[in-house]
């Protein structure tokens, strides 16, 4: 199983391929989880990533900004951290991927240990 120590190594812009290998899209954005005692701050990458005065609030209501997240489901991403994907397709849905969802990461791009479906829907 994997941890939120797995994030720290996923990029930006990174391919992402499902248990198969199919290439389901990009990292749009990283968050690493507020559960490390050494840095409780909020630490993100992407597009929308951290800035010097924002607050977890501030953070949070990017990340999930128009999303039909549940907030227990928000509350556990928050917690453990999370990599949202740019699907690819012109009709397809981003998704978000949690810590424990991945299988590994290389220079390739980040592999999960499940398929496109099992991912939670942006």
């Amino acid at each position: 199983m994997q941890t939120s120590a797995s994030l720290r190594f996923v990029e930006q812009g990174m391919r992402v391929f499902d248990r198969e290998h199919h290439e389901i899209g990009k990292v749009e954005w990283v968050q690493f989880g507020d559960d490390d005692p050494e840095t409780p701050e909020v630490e993100a990458s992407g597009p929308s990533g951290r800035r010097d005065d924002d607050t977890l609030i501030d953070v949070i209501v990017r990340a999930f900004t128009a999303d039909n997240v549940p907030e227990e489901v928000r509350d556990r991403l928050v917690h453990q951290g999370f990599v949202r994907i740019d699907a690819d397709g012109l009709f397809a849905a981003d998704r978000y991927v949690m810590p424990e969802q991945i299988d590994s990461v290389s220079s390739e791009g980040m592999t999960l240990n499940v398929s496109k479906d099992e991912l939670l829907k942006h």
